[in-house]
């Protein structure tokens, strides 16, 4: 009796234990089974995090560069453009000050060109002359500029009677290059001004002949006499008044109207200008004005912001206030080099008028008419 008591004990311990290690098995697994279950949330959670993070992915330097491929395109192209010719500003203490006498009328070559364009769409950015052939040499101007006794700020009024200052003027039949020349007129010969026209001639009466001749080639003083001192000064507004009559809203192609004075006073004095190059050289904005019809006053703007009040090493080193000719990738080196800044101040005046401010067929100074090449691309 006794040992089948031990025998039904054994049986119910080993029962017992088994449904223990039963439950212990049981809840393992179920634990494995969370643990495993949560790593594979966690998996797939870290996953659509992912892709919506890459779903459309902005490749910044793919773009720049397909729209570089598709946008920029460079051209080779020949032309025959017009070749500028230089002044050359010659001072006569004869002269009173802001007296100007064109003593040689200048004469616009021709050449052959290949020029390089880079497009950007329909927009020119850049342009480099490659290769040219001078067809026709221009022939240098020459601009005498009274630094004598006396203001004189002339201008020439139908009715004058005034003088040649050119040593070889020619009388046109029609107000046109390509006109018959009926005679030419020598320097100091008196000439009387019928009709002032806006294309850069005057209808005038001179040695028995009626026609046509350049206006910048008329003075109000006579070149071979000493002339009595003048003084037709227009007023003496302060710096601050002039200053004060300026607008960012005045024509850049069209004469501010201010004396050589009032020239000297805005372009004096200034701290910025630490070279002094505005205020020695004033008078060639106020020449080139008289000369072209351009704002001189703008002219001067845009020299001291291009050149950083003649700061820059191309102002320094080339005379040149503008950055005239210089190209993207070599602007020093492209840079074109004038022998003093009067130079490049009148040739980037006319270049202004002919090319930029005016548009094409435009009658402008010298009887010249407007390319306006820049001054479509610009007002489209």
């Amino acid at each position: 009796m006794s040992r089948k008591s031990n025998d039904k004990l054994i049986i119910i311990l080993t029962v017992v234990l088994f449904v223990v290690l039963l439950y212990f098995c049981f809840n393992l697994f179920r634990l494995l089974e969370y643990k495993k279950s949560k790593a594979l949330a966690t998996s797939s959670d870290e996953e659509v995090v992912e892709i919506l993070e890459n779903e459309n992915p902005i490749k910044i330097e793919k773009i720049i560069k397909q729209n570089k491929n598709i946008e920029t395109r460079e051209e080779m192209i020949y032309e025959k453009q017009d070749l500028e010719y230089n002044t050359k500003y010659v001072k006569n203490d004869k002269l009173p000050s802001g007296t100007i006498q064109v003593s040689q009328l200048g004469v616009t070559g021709l050449q052959d060109v290949i020029t390089i364009k880079k497009f950007q769409g329909d927009d020119l950015i850049s342009e480099q002359i490659v290769a040219n052939n001078i067809i026709k040499a221009p022939i240098d101007k020459t601009i005498e500029i009274g630094t004598g006794r006396g203001i004189n700020s002339y201008t020439l009024k139908t009715g004058d009677t005034v003088y040649s200052t050119s040593t070889s003027l020619s009388i046109m039949f029609e107000p046109d290059f390509n006109s018959e020349k009926l005679t030419t007129i020598s320097k100091g010969e008196e000439v009387k001004v019928l009709e002032i026209l806006d294309n850069g001639w005057s209808y005038i009466y001179s040695s028995h002949i009626h026609g046509y001749v350049l206006s910048e080639g008329l003075s109000n003083i006579n070149p071979l006499k000493d002339p009595d001192e003048i003084d037709n000064n227009k007023n003496n507004f302060t710096k601050e008044e002039l200053l004060a009559k300026l607008s960012f809203d005045m024509d850049v192609g069209e004469p501010s109207g201010l004396s050589l004075e009032q020239f000297r006073k805005i372009l004096s004095g200034n701290s910025s200008d630490k070279n002094k190059i505005f205020e020695e050289n004033c008078d060639y904005f106020y020449y080139a004005e008289q000369e072209y019809g351009i704002n001189g006053v703008f002219l001067a703007s845009l020299a001291i912001h291009e050149s950083g009040w003649g700061t820059s090493k191309i102002a320094l080193n080339k005379k040149n206030l503008f950055g005239y000719q210089a190209y993207d990738g070599s602007a020093y080196n492209s840079a074109k080099e004038f022998s003093n800044y009067s130079e490049g101040i009148d040739l980037v005046a006319r270049v202004l008028m002919k090319y930029y401010l005016n548009s094409s067929g435009t009658s402008i100074y010298g009887g010249e008419t407007a390319d306006g090449r820049y001054y479509e691309r610009n007002n489209n």
